[in-house]
């Protein structure tokens, strides 16, 4: 058994040696990895086609399990397209959702995402009336495919946990459809996968990694 005296020297030596490895891995601490994989197709829309006639937002679709996510998907996702395209009249959620109610077209927006839920399709004539009510030709589909988060132990010392990586990862489907018509303008599919180390117990929020996934598929856009 170890003196009291050599026993608070190996301690302190102990502190000193995991103090030194904090210290060399701070430099690659704090920067977020963000591993993106996007595919994205035109089909008819074309360079200046929103800003003349604008975008509006519809009820984002979510796979089980995530539909309580789907309000604030659309709402950081317009918020990105307003501040990268400022010249792009963009009407978010709430504004279509009102209109929609003001027209007394809640059950027929009800009806068309059942019907989309088993076809893919949007209903055309139910997709114009947005577009007439909204003042905006485009409209605006989200799905959240996938969202997960979680952490895992990078560094330890003394039983304590010093540095964390928080990841988070998300798959999102944005189409933008023709009202007019009520066919599909323009499609983009991204999944992300973000990491960061950090001493912060603080998860990596829904709100960053879509923040990063808006830019990206967006950033695409004619």
């Amino acid at each position: 058994m170890l003196p009291c005296r050599a026993f608070r020297f190996t301690l302190r030596t102990l502190c000193a040696v995991a103090c030194v490895v904090v210290l060399l891995a701070l430099p690659g601490c704090f920067t977020p990895q963000v591993y993106p994989t996007r595919h994205d197709a035109v089909i008819t829309l074309k360079k200046n086609d929103l800003e003349t006639a604008g975008i509006v937002f519809i009820t984002p679709s979510a796979a089980t399990g995530q539909e309580e996510e789907k309000q604030s998907v659309a709402l950081k996702f317009a918020d990105v397209l307003r501040h990268e395209r400022p010249k792009i009249r963009v009407v978010m959620l709430s504004e279509a959702l009102s209109a929609i109610n003001k027209a007394g077209l809640a059950d027929a927006y009800r009806r068309m995402y059942d019907d989309y839920r088993y076809t893919g399709l949007f209903e055309r004539d139910m997709l114009r009336k947005v577009g007439e009510i909204t003042g905006a030709r485009y409209i605006a589909h989200l799905k959240l495919q996938r969202f997960g988060q979680g952490e895992k132990e990078r560094f330890g010392a003394l039983g304590f946990r010093i540095i964390e990586t928080r990841y988070a990862s998300i798959r999102l489907f944005f189409q933008i459809w023709d009202g007019n018509d009520g066919s599909i303008a323009w499609e983009g599919m991204q999944e992300t996968h973000y990491s960061q180390d950090t001493f912060a117990e603080k998860a990596v929020s829904l709100n960053k990694i879509v923040d990063h996934t808006a830019r990206d598929l967006i950033g695409r856009l004619p």
